[in-house]
Order: C-alpha cells, then structure tokens, then sequence
C-alpha cells in the first residue's frame, strides 16, 4: 500500500540549521521544502500545498511570531510547529496564541521531534478528532474556531432560562442543532421538543399544525387533532422560517405568546400551554418590521434574546474537524475503508465559500464518499465548484461577487459537458432542479 505523500515547510534563516532538518525530515520518509525567512516562506504557502510547517522564531527579516500570523491568514488549518532557542514561557504563549499548534525548544531533541511532528500530522489529517465538549458533541455541534465557542458560551447561558430565543442565520449552518442544545440543557429537557418548518405549510395547514382543529372544522377534518402547541406543552416549540409566515398568522401567534393558551380551529374553547419558543429565520427580521412586512410586537416578543449563527465561511478553521466527521458517518454508512483528505483536497475545502454553508460540506462529503475508489478524497471525488476553487488568493485583487463565481463555475460546467445539464448538475454536486433555477436566475 502506498502512503500518501507528506510534504514539510522548514522555515529558518539560518541554512546550515534548514539542511540539517531537510536530511534528517527526509530520512523520515517526508518531502521536505526549505525556505529562508518569513516572507519567503509566505511565498510558498502560497503557491504549494504543505501538510506542516515548522518554523523558527528568531529569524532577521521577519520573525516567527509574525509570519506563523500571516501563513494563518492564508490557510488557517495548516499546522504550525515553532522552534525557539530561548525556551521562555512568553514565547511559547504569544506562539500558541498566535495559533501555532505546539513548540520545540532548540537544539532540537530529535525524538522529541518525530513524536511531535507524528501527533501534528495526525492532528490535520483528523485522524484523531476531539469535539471542543462532550456536550456540544453530543449534539453534532463540532468546531474549535473563535466563533463557535462564542456560539457555545451564548449556549451555555442561554439555555437554563425560559426566555424566547430568536436564532438568526443563513439556511444550512446548523440552527436546529442549537435548538436541540438549548432544549436538552433546559430543564425542560426531559419534556417534548417538537419542531415546525413555517415555511413549508400554507396559511390554512399552519393554522391547523400550531393550534389543532376539531372534527369537521374543514374539509377532510374526520377528527379532533392536537396541535403542535398542545404537543409541546411543557416543553419547547421550535418554529422554523418564521418570517415566512402571513399577517394573520402572526396576529394568532402574538396572541398565543401574550396569553399562553390556544384555541383549536372550529373551537371556542381556549387550551392552557407551557411552552418554551425558540423561533428561526434567514430574514433579517428588523428589516422586514420597517417594511411593513412583519409585525414589530411579535417581533420585540420574539427576539428577547438573539443568537447569531456565523456561516462556514467565517469559521474556516471547524472545516477540517467538520470533513472528518462527515468522513466517518458516510465512510460507515457506505462499509468503505476511506482513511482520510489529501492536502490538496482539503486545502480546497478550507477555501470554497460554502454558500450552502455545514449542509453543502455534508453533501459533498457523503458524495466523495460514495465515489471513491482509492482511500483518501482527492479533488477527483469533489464537486466541481469545490475542485475549481481558486486557492491561491491574491488579497489586493478585487473581490468579487459570490453570484458572479457561481454564474462562471456553472457555465464552465455546461461547456464541459456539451449543455447536457443533467451531467453538468452531476458534476456540480446539485440536483437538476436547482441548476435549472439557478440559471433562470
């Protein structure tokens, strides 16, 4: 069995100590890249995919500290090892803390190195994975970045009150998840979570879901049916897409929230209900309430407190602890022996903009699963929009617009496959109907 290629950075100004290490790597079995100085070695990160970088600190023309920082910036799941002669407990903090992901005190004790480097090396190639809590684990909520502890502690606080929450993000990052957290570290976790898409129901079926009708209130009602309210009683509601619902439906539930009890379509009879609200939306609701288009007390009674879910894209450094877990469940489910990401293929997956955010990642995850032959994802199992995706990134060119990418990726796509747009959906990892939606727009 041929092992996966390992490529090193070794960043020193000193040349005799880079020779040294490159045998020494070499002899190891790894592919071993040198580089002189800090802005050197930014040069390679940006043209060449590593799996490691070490990196001394003491360095003349830019020190470690500062382009451990900047190497970062371009790729923030690299791995950083940083070797310092002066083995000061400021040194090794402002490094750790400037994300590298452990140090070695020079001259370098060679095993010490090998154990180190073999445990960083696992670590980015999530061999070996650890969820940042056990509790958020349970719950598939899975990251380490500044983003998503911020996420957990709101959790963490949140949680033991009855207040209504409002959850705010785009589609795809993972609020149903926060639901279940929030309800499970409540006390009213023993009790019923039921969970409600308002954007999925017309107005007359969400009336009947939220409230439950009688026997003949309408027709095809043969029977008396508890709604969703009643469901809950005791425990959490959850209430998705809510700003998709209609005035007259927001006048029911405003008075619902105020008077804590239901009536039942074709009732007169009022139902007393404890209910913990937790509600959702892509919408920016305060936007919608300055435009007429939702009510401002619903609003106010919604939002007592907020909880902003960040897209993937603002938490690039989850994405290699994301890929693996997906990588697990799917390489299970499809009884595959699927041992891991190349470096290109997870440096590609680190800088796609994942408009669809955790749910595309999820998608593309199970579909290089189910199409791979060898044992790690290469960017050949990728979707096309993802195996496309420029990594070299120049940050003085002009960004541009996300809908401009996707235009040119799906063109590319249909120009690849003769216009034939089912195969042109295929490759893209998208279903026909989104494609043809897509380019209707």
């Amino acid at each position: 069995m041929t092992r996966v290629k390992i490529d090193i950075l070794v960043v020193d100004d000193d040349i005799s100590h880079c020779t040294i290490l490159q045998a020494l790597l070499r002899g190891w079995g790894y592919d071993v890249a040198l580089a002189y100085g800090g802005r050197e070695a930014i040069e390679q990160v940006r043209e060449h995919v590593f799996d490691l970088v070490l990196c001394d600190v003491r360095m003349a023309e830019m020190d470690g500290i500062e382009t451990l920082k900047e190497i970062k910036a371009l790729n923030p799941a690299i791995p950083i090892l940083i070797m310092t002669a002066y083995s000061s407990v400021e040194t090794a903090v402002e490094a750790l803390k400037a994300g590298a992901l452990d140090y070695l005190i020079k001259p370098l004790d060679f095993d010490s190195l090998q154990d180190t480097l073999e445990k960083a090396l696992a670590h980015t190639r999530n061999i070996a994975v650890e969820s940042p809590s056990a509790s958020a684990a349970q719950f598939g909520m899975i990251g380490e970045s500044p983003a998503m502890q911020r996420l957990l502690a709101e959790i963490a606080m949140v949680a033991p009150s009855d207040a209504t929450v409002l959850i705010h993000g785009d589609s795809g990052t993972g609020k149903e998840l926060v639901v279940r957290a929030l309800h499970a570290s409540s006390a009213r976790g023993e009790k019923p979570l039921i969970t409600l898409n308002c954007a999925a129901l017309n107005e007359s079926l969400l009336e009947s879901e939220l409230f439950g009708h009688e026997r003949g209130a309408f027709t095809g009602a043969d029977k008396r049916r508890e709604g969703r309210f009643v469901e809950a009683d005791g425990g959490t509601l959850f209430l998705d897409e809510i700003g998709d619902i209609s005035p007259m439906m927001q006048v029911r539930l405003l008075r619902v929230i105020q008077e804590r009890e239901v009536q039942r379509v074709g009732s007169n009879q009022t139902i007393s209900v404890d209910v913990r609200l937790i509600a959702a939306t892509h919408r920016d609701l305060a936007a919608e309430v300055s435009a007429g288009r939702f009510r401002q007390d619903l609003y106010y009674r919604l939002n007592v407190v907020t909880i902003e879910m960040p897209p993937l894209c603002q938490r690039r450094e989850d994405i290699p602890l994301l890929a693996e877990h997906f990588r697990q469940r799917f390489a299970e489910r499809n009884r595959k022996a699927v041992k891991g990401f190349t470096p290109q293929a997870m440096d590609l997956l680190i800088h796609y903009a994942w408009p669809g955010n955790i749910r595309e990642l999820e998608n593309a995850i199970e579909r290089a699963v189910v199409l791979l032959t060898g044992e790690y994802i290469s960017e050949r199992e990728l979707p096309l929009a993802i195996a496309t995706t420029q990594v070299n990134v120049d940050d003085d060119r002009e960004i541009q617009p996300l809908v401009d990418v996707e235009k040119e990726v799906i063109l590319a796509a249909l120009e690849k496959t003769g216009g034939n747009k089912t195969e042109a959906a295929r490759q893209l990892g998208i279903t026909r109907k989104t494609l043809l939606a897509k380019l209707s727009r």
